[in-house]
């Protein structure tokens, strides 16, 4: 714990200071981190030669390199969303065409927010004007549990919920005012996925957008959290409700939500998770595109 709590004052540290300058001290991180962590490097190539296969080596690695910067500037953003004031977090966090859900909020809600950079920190910014759901992975050591807990749900309009739970809390609690903060674009196994394309690459995907907004009777409202063009912060971008969603065919809904991603993530590559091994779980009979020698 007296390592975590080390960590704890750092990060509190460093949101304090400007954001341009927590962004600069990512930039030596990022090169260590591109020399060292030779796994996630492995990995971040790898999602790039199978989504992006007409760039070149050079071109690809250019994104991933930047990906670790965007990486290593999220980490140390941290401290951002843990314990800045709601001033400071909402002047480093913009929101931008909120209009959007503004259109639909007599309805339920889900947030649709893939994993882009500056997904946690809008969170929490969100959290912080507007009544939000969210849920979380429960961290085995109890102490470190709490803390999330605690910081994710420091400002009162937020709930928070353990993936552990199931949808059933989240199912009772997404009516008006409250909207669902909904992250569904990981690789979580083969069970309850379908095997989806995303950049024309069959991926394991959970259909669990479009069941929950038929469970739900929500409207689907977009969300795209990252870092800004000037590098001056982070900005969490609204896009219109989706009509006609869900349609009742899951493959056909699922397969909207990935092109959607992949839209987004051709605006600014580097932004994307590609740390993430997005395609481990193939369909029977292939073999993995990441080799035996990554976690």
């Amino acid at each position: 714990m007296a390592f975590i709590r080390l960590a704890q004052v750092f990060l509190w540290l460093l949101q304090r200071l400007p954001y341009r300058l927590i962004r600069a001290l990512a930039v030596p991180l990022a090169w260590l981190a591109w020399q060292l962590a030779a796994s996630r490097r492995r990995v971040t190539l790898v999602n790039l030669r199978i989504c992006f296969p007409e760039f070149d080596e050079v071109q690809r690695e250019r994104i991933a390199r930047a990906h670790f910067r965007a990486f290593l500037t999220t980490v140390l953003s941290q401290g951002l969303q843990w314990f800045a004031s709601r001033e400071r977090l909402c002047r480093a966090v913009r929101l931008v065409d909120v209009q959007h859900w503004d259109a639909v909020r007599d309805q339920p809600v889900i947030l649709f927010s893939p994993h882009f950079m500056g997904l946690d920190v809008a969170g929490v910014r969100i959290s912080a004007e507007f009544p939000l759901i969210s849920s979380y992975g429960k961290h085995k050591n109890p102490r470190i549990d709490a803390m999330i807990y605690r910081y994710r749900t420091r400002f009162p309009r937020g709930l928070l919920f353990s993936r552990q739970d199931g949808l059933r809390p989240i199912v009772r609690a997404l009516k008006p005012p409250y909207a669902f903060y909904y992250l569904p674009d990981l690789d979580f196994g083969p069970k309850d996925s379908l095997f989806v394309p995303f950049f024309g690459t069959p991926a394991a995907t959970v259909p669990a957008l479009s069941r929950l907004a038929r469970l739900c009777k929500a409207r689907v409202v977009p969300v795209i959290a990252r870092e800004r063009a000037d590098g001056s912060g982070f900005e969490a971008r609204f896009y219109p409700a989706w009509e006609d969603f869900p349609t009742g065919d899951l493959a056909a809904d699922t397969l909207r939500m990935n092109r959607f991603i992949e839209a987004r993530i051709r605006e600014t590559p580097e932004q994307y998770l590609w740390t993430h091994k997005r395609f481990k779980t193939r369909p029977p009979g292939e073999a993995s595109v990441y080799g035996d020698d990554t976690r």
